[in-house]
């Protein structure tokens, strides 16, 4: 039987090399077509882009507050240039208003004027510091909303120390009038006024453009040949918007509704720190202060505050008296009033007017009998409404914090009052802004900020601020 012969086997060197070679080859070979396979994935398309009508676009930021179209004027150009336009600042100040902003200004910081403007946003309780380097190193000045606009309007400046208020002779008396425009956030200057003077009292009329005093500065304005020229006119609007306006633009500003704004600047204090009963009117179409007669003297004092109520300007003085100004006739009368509300003469009294035509007054009293604490009487911040028909001041509500500020600061907008007082307590200044609506049978006074603006403030703002409210 012959053997069986044995098989011959491949050596193993071979093989593995052999599989190593094949493996290394098939893994090029997948990464290959997975390339492929990446590479043939379609990109998604960019979506379709679509812009609104430059009509459709405005409606939209015509609805936006205040703080969102401020954002929304860094987005492009367009949007700046659209919503800083004639037409559009004319729709939002037609009805397209949302929530009150509160203005403060006069925050002094080492010594001198901070040139800052604090504006209060009531929606959302937060506060935005505007820059105001026009304001830089001036102070004791008045503010008053004329339509959309802030004036600024007299005041001093010291260079050395604002603060110091003992040094008269160091101290500069303005007759300059400042415009601001939170809308577009620009200044422009308006003639100034006839005698200067700080601490002006102000106050905002609403006339007829076929008012007496309307017609009668005519006459005078055609006496003398002082007509004022369009071209003069659409060069100050053009500084103040940016754009040049047409005659057909003017004509809308001039005879909108059939009135017209006019700014009454009364008293003050002159160039030496002595009070003035001169009386200015201010007409912002026309740009031209008039002086007209001037404080009774029957007010017995100086006027300390004062207010626009129904087509009337009312001016308290210091001696408890009232007084009127009558813009058709021309004429100042004194208005004898029943007793007078009791009030601490070291606290500034404060007249306001609400939109529905009341007059208020706010002043610190001793309170009532059963309102004392620790045995003696305790000092409250009344508020009293006068009858315009009966000539009568009747108690309204009292304010619940302690009358810590005496020269506290009060605003009417619509039927609610608003008032911020400042004093310094700690080493540090704080602020209180509360508010309080009369038109409802309650009124109750409601704290509308928990934040604290003014903290890095100098101690003199609580006698140099002052404050004005807008509908933004």
């Amino acid at each position: 039987m012959e053997s069986a012969t044995p098989r011959r086997s491949l050596p193993r060197v071979a093989e593995s090399s052999l599989e190593c070679f094949s493996h290394g080859i098939s893994d090029l070979i997948r990464k290959k077509n997975s390339r492929k396979v990446k590479e043939i994935v379609p990109t998604p398309a960019p979506a379709p882009q679509f812009a609104l009508p430059d009509d459709l676009l405005e409606m939209c930021l015509l609805r936006l507050p205040f703080a969102s179209l401020q954002a929304a004027r860094l987005v492009c150009k367009k949007w700046l240039h659209l919503t800083t336009s004639p037409q559009f600042l004319h729709l939002r100040s037609r009805g397209f208003t949302h929530h009150p902003w509160l203005f403060l200004f006069g925050i002094t910081r080492s010594g001198s004027s901070a040139g800052e403007i604090h504006a209060l946003d009531t929606s959302l309780n937060q506060w935005h510091t505007i820059r105001a380097d026009l304001l830089a190193g001036r102070f004791l000045f008045s503010v008053a909303a004329v339509g959309s606009d802030i004036y600024v309007v007299g005041g001093y400046s010291n260079s050395a120390d604002a603060a110091a208020l003992s040094g008269r002779s160091s101290l500069k008396t303005h007759r300059g009038v400042l415009v601001f425009s939170p809308l577009t956030g620009k200044w422009r200057k308006a003639s100034p006024l006839r005698v200067p003077r700080s601490g002006p009292i102000l106050g905002v009329l609403k006339v007829s453009s076929s008012s007496s005093f309307l017609q009668s500065r005519r006459r005078l304005e055609r006496r003398h040949l002082k007509r004022p020229k369009l071209k003069e006119y659409l060069n100050e609007v053009e500084e103040s918007t940016g754009k040049q306006l047409s005659s057909e633009a003017v004509g809308r500003k001039t005879n909108e509704e059939g009135s017209r704004f006019l700014l009454i600047a009364a008293g003050g204090r002159g160039s030496w720190d002595e009070p003035l009963d001169s009386v200015e009117v201010y007409d912002p179409v026309a740009d031209q202060w008039t002086a007209i007669g001037k404080l009774p003297e029957d007010l017995g004092g100086a006027a300390c505050s004062g207010a626009a109520c129904g087509g009337m300007f009312y001016v308290y003085s210091e001696a408890n008296r009232l007084a009127r100004y009558d813009p058709e006739r021309g004429l100042w009368a004194i208005i004898e009033t029943s007793r007078p509300p009791p009030r601490l003469h070291a606290y500034r009294p404060a007249v306001v007017s609400s939109g529905d035509g009341r007059l208020f007054l706010l002043g610190v009293s001793w309170g009532d009998g059963d309102r004392r604490l620790g045995g003696c009487e305790k000092a409250l911040r009344k508020l009293w409404e006068l009858d315009l028909d009966l000539m009568a001041w009747a108690e309204v509500a009292s304010h619940p914090d302690a009358p810590m500020d005496m020269n506290a600061v009060f605003f009417a907008e619509r039927s609610r009052i608003y008032g911020i007082e400042m004093f310094k307590i700690f080493g540090q200044v704080l602020d209180f802004l509360t508010s309080c609506d009369v038109s409802g049978r309650e009124v109750k006074w409601n704290h509308i900020s928990t934040q604290h603006s003014a903290h890095p403030a100098a101690a003199s703002s609580c006698s140099t601020k002052s404050m004005v409210v807008l509908r933004l």
